[in-house]
């Protein structure tokens, strides 16, 4: 009897384990789901990232002993040792990057708003084109990959401008630069709002085109870059140049390099860019304009392309 109670005993530890240990695995693996899960539901997919180590950033895209492959490494030590940018923020890859570096900076330094934006109420601009300028044909203005808007596209820019004009305002007041940080996170993780912000600033250079091309008919002295840009029979006018270039940014391009002098005009920053691809030539640092006001505030891009754009931090 006490053998028989034994056997059973262990029977029943035996069969108690493996019940507990198939539990376990049970439970682990439902567990890993769940957190899993939480992590891809609730994880921000953040348009710009944290800050890496620029060193490290280059080691790892940059591996390999190609002559484009050593000129780029030597190009990110020229901006390590001599320019004292210790880290890089990725950017994410697409159509509006540029917009999007230039006004995550913006954003995150609180730069205020340019002197004629405070003169001006940016929300009514939409409507001023067409009802002082006449400028029937902003219709025809392209919202990214979206082709035509129709008679909408009045109401869908207003919308986007005001947003624009909400969220800077806010940023401009806010003194802390860890608490603009934070809002900043959560504000270029929401691709909907980011889109229309981007929008907002193809306009705000639509405006400054149209504004410039009505003091050039008038015999006004206008910059430079903007003679430039009227010299080119596809950006003759501010009809062409929307429908042959503004409309195509965030759809099927980013911003080209006169693209980026108009940014910087309108939104009275001078954009420094490491074109890291033209290292140990004159055109490795430039500047978007090439001759901004000394007042204003300065932002840095670089660039291994041309294309796309990351931002440094010093």
């Amino acid at each position: 009897m006490a053998k028989g109670f034994v056997m059973l005993a262990v029977s029943f530890l035996v069969a108690a384990v493996r019940y507990f240990r198939r539990l376990h695995l049970y439970s682990g693996h439902k567990l890993k789901w769940w957190i899993g899960y939480l992590q891809r539901k609730f994880k921000r997919n953040l348009s710009v990232e944290a800050e890496v180590d620029l060193l490290s950033y280059c080691a790892r895209e940059w591996k390999g002993e190609t002559p484009r492959t050593k000129l780029m490494r030597k190009a990110y030590e020229e901006l390590f040792w001599r320019h004292h940018i210790k880290c890089v923020r990725q950017v994410k890859r697409d159509n509006y990057d540029a917009l999007r570096s230039v006004l995550f900076q913006i954003f995150s330094q609180g730069i205020s708003f340019p002197s004629w934006m405070k003169e001006k109420d940016i929300v009514k601009l939409p409507e001023k084109l067409l009802f002082s300028q006449g400028c029937n044909w902003i219709q025809q203005y392209s919202f990214g990959p979206e082709k035509y808007t129709g008679s909408n596209v009045f109401g869908k820019l207003r919308k986007c401008v005001e947003l624009l004009k909400t969220q800077w305002t806010e940023f401009n007041g806010i003194r802390d630069y860890h608490k603009r940080g934070s809002m900043c996170n959560t504000l270029f993780s929401d691709a909907i709002l980011e889109y229309k912000l981007y929008e907002a600033l193809k306009f705000i250079m639509l405006y400054q085109v149209t504004e410039v091309y009505e003091q050039m008919k008038t015999k006004k002295v206008i910059p430079s870059l903007f003679r430039l840009l009227f010299s080119r029979e596809t950006s003759s006018d501010p009809l062409s140049f929307m429908m042959n270039h503004l409309n195509s940014i965030g759809d099927t391009c980013g911003l080209e390099q006169i693209d980026m002098f108009i940014l910087g005009y309108s939104l009275e920053v001078k954009i420094k860019v490491f074109r890291l691809f033209k290292f140990n030539s004159r055109d490795f640092e430039v500047c978007y304009p090439e001759e901004p006001l000394r007042d204003w505030p300065e932002i840095s891009l670089l660039t291994e392309n041309d294309c796309h754009y990351h931002i440094p931090v010093f």
